[in-house]
């Protein structure tokens, strides 16, 4: 196998103030490329976590930060 998945540590986690920040999915418009992270409820600003890939890679975003409902899409 010439590429493999990283495995992932606890260590990489990234915290989150939940009142000041809030989970999105990010998609790009050209490509269709979707990012997790969260948005700076006052600035706007954008912090990539992970890229999301499947169905899976989207649980793992939310059980990793104990997210109960999808995220909202953002594009």
């Amino acid at each position: 196998m010439l590429f493999w998945k990283r495995k992932k540590t606890d260590d990489t986690r990234i915290e989150y103030d939940k009142s000041k920040q809030k989970p999105i999915l990010h998609k790009s418009i050209c490509t269709g490329e979707t990012t997790a992270g969260f948005k700076d409820l006052h600035t706007g600003a954008y912090m990539d976590v992970m890229l999301i890939r499947s169905d899976a890679d989207l649980e793992d975003f939310m059980r990793t930060y104990g997210i109960t409902q999808k995220p909202p899409t953002e594009y």
